[in-house]
């Protein structure tokens, strides 16, 4: 496995994670408490929705930065 294939895993993942992320949030706030009991991992549902936040704009900045570094071929021989 080449340093190429690592990052191009880490991008797929991350943008299967972006999209269930995405599709947690709820248009209302309600966010992760629609899911059912998920929310009591959390001290609030205000938390749980921070939280669901900084992870989404986390894992954005993860796989635009990826994204990024594969298309400019920045990791390919020279």
């Amino acid at each position: 496995m080449t340093v190429v294939n690592v990052v191009e895993f880490i991008w797929a993942l991350s943008a299967v994670g972006l999209i269930v992320l995405v599709l947690l949030h709820s248009p209302k706030g309600d966010g992760i408490g629609a899911i059912g009991g998920q929310a009591q991992l959390f001290s609030s549902t205000k938390s749980a929705e921070n939280t669901l936040n900084r992870v989404t704009w986390a894992l954005t900045a993860i796989f635009l930065g990826l994204t990024v570094v594969l298309s400019a071929g920045w990791l390919l021989p020279k």
